[in-house]
């Protein structure tokens, strides 16, 4: 248990200094960061899996897709959709946006519970009818305020409910599904490094740049063999519970870079952590009921 949460909380961590990391990263670009961080991603996931065994789980969406091609057509889609949200999460703090893409991992948790009522008829207890409603005060109080959410919130607030149904729907909800996304992501990821704004001369002119573009590789792997070891290892609510720590961090990190929040914004933040925090007490409770797992 404790190795789980230990894993967990280091995943959060890796992925909150990985927002920041892309900072140290510059002149590239967030497009170019994206494609370096799936070219060496990769090969260090496909290690991951046949060091663990599930290898055949990639080979199993590669052999669906042979015997009936119409399925690379979802893959692509779910391909498609990954790559935003993880080009999203490199450009957001190049660009000022690391306060609207941590909101919108603080409404995701929301987002997937309303996604499992509306299309599966699962049923709400009353504290996530409660989180539900806190929720829907703060969306109110930001849509009176400006009409409308960020983009970059509703992007990732939004997107990735999408990402998991098609994902559940395709039958590719597992390691070799997010592999073959991966796989799936690099030639766009080749054509962003290959034409991005990196040159000889500007490896010169900053020399750090050939340790840190593989020390981008190194913490993306590391974070994400980090997450799926918490997922094994923890139960599904505690380790549901701690996936709130990575908003946090991630909000941390925006304050760290230079981002504020405005008096104005103060009741929708407070309004969705209060929402949050409903979620998180709920899930404790349950634990301490059957003991922490």
């Amino acid at each position: 248990m404790s190795r789980g949460i230990a894993a967990s909380v280091l995943a959060s961590s890796l992925f909150a200094l990985l927002y920041y990391y892309t900072s140290l990263l510059q002149p590239l670009s967030g497009e170019e960061i994206f494609g370096w961080r799936m070219l060496l991603t990769l090969p260090c996931v496909t290690l991951f899996l046949l060091a663990t065994g599930d290898w055949r789980l990639a080979t199993g969406v590669i052999r669906r897709i042979m015997q009936k091609p119409v399925r690379l057509v979802g893959s692509m889609v779910t391909a498609s959709l990954m790559g935003v949200q993880l080009w999203l999460f490199l450009w957001a703090p190049l660009h000022g946006r690391s306060l609207e893409v941590s909101m919108g991992y603080f409404l995701l948790p929301l987002a997937m519970v309303l996604t499992g009522k509306l299309l599966w008829g699962e049923s709400l207890s009353r504290a996530q009818t409660l989180a539900v409603i806190l929720a829907a005060l703060g969306v109110g109080h930001e849509l009176f305020r400006h009409g409308s959410f960020a983009w970059e919130t509703l992007l990732v607030t939004l997107g990735y409910p999408v990402y998991f149904i098609l994902r559940r729907r395709f039958r590719t909800d597992h390691l070799g599904g997010l592999w073959t996304d991966m796989l799936l992501m690099i030639p766009v990821a080749l054509y962003f490094v290959i034409t991005g704004p990196l040159s000889s001369g500007e490896l010169a002119a900053h020399p750090a740049l050939w340790a840190l573009i593989p020390g981008l590789g190194m913490i993306s792997a590391l974070a994400l063999v980090s997450y799926v070891m918490a997922s094994r290892q923890l139960p599904f609510s505690l380790f549901g519970l701690l996936s709130y720590v990575e908003p946090v961090l991630l909000v941390a990190v925006s304050l760290m870079l230079g981002e504020t929040i405005s008096a104005e914004q103060w009741p929708t933040y407070a309004a969705i952590w209060a929402a949050v925090g409903v979620l998180v007490l709920e899930g404790l409770r349950h634990l301490l009921k059957r003991g922490i797992g």
